[in-house]
């Protein structure tokens, strides 16, 4: 999501699991802005509006926000904007901070009613240029009620 597009009052964190990798992928040599800035340009990016269509993921409606939300990803936050903040040193780089006013989650990762079971859902990271999952648990806290 572009850091222009964040300006915007509301967003939906949709967080995709390990098998949604190459649905994820499949985005990263498009940009929705039109014309293609300079910098997207020098490693081959190009303008597609319909992302979803590239990506073969699903939009679903919002029940709080005007963003949809991917309907395959197992936890869709829909949020508000509270803050973004841009580093002098890095104009393409943002940190945004947001608050949480709905949280979707698929059945098969929540057990206790409103919890998500660590056992059961492990999110796609993104570590510099590779997907990952999460590793082995190592432990728990001490406030873990689960």
């Amino acid at each position: 999501m572009g850091i222009r597009r964040l300006q915007l009052p509301e967003c939906v964190i949709n967080i995709p699991s390990l098998s949604l990798w190459e649905n994820v992928e499949q985005l990263a040599p498009y940009t929705g802005k039109n014309p293609v800035p300079e910098n997207k340009k020098k490693y081959g990016c190009a303008y597609q509006k319909d992302k979803y269509s590239i990506s073969g993921l699903t939009p679903i409606e919002s029940t709080t926000v005007k963003p949809t939300r991917i309907m395959e990803c197992p936890l869709q936050i829909e949020a508000r904007v509270k803050n973004i903040r841009i580093p002098d040193h890095s104009p393409n780089f943002a940190i945004i901070e947001t608050q949480a006013v709905h949280v979707h989650a698929h059945k098969e990762i929540i057990i206790e009613g409103n919890h998500i079971d660590p056992q059961k859902w492990s999110p796609l990271i993104y570590n510099f240029r590779h997907y990952f999952g999460l590793g082995n648990q190592l432990g728990k806290t001490f406030r873990s009620e689960i």
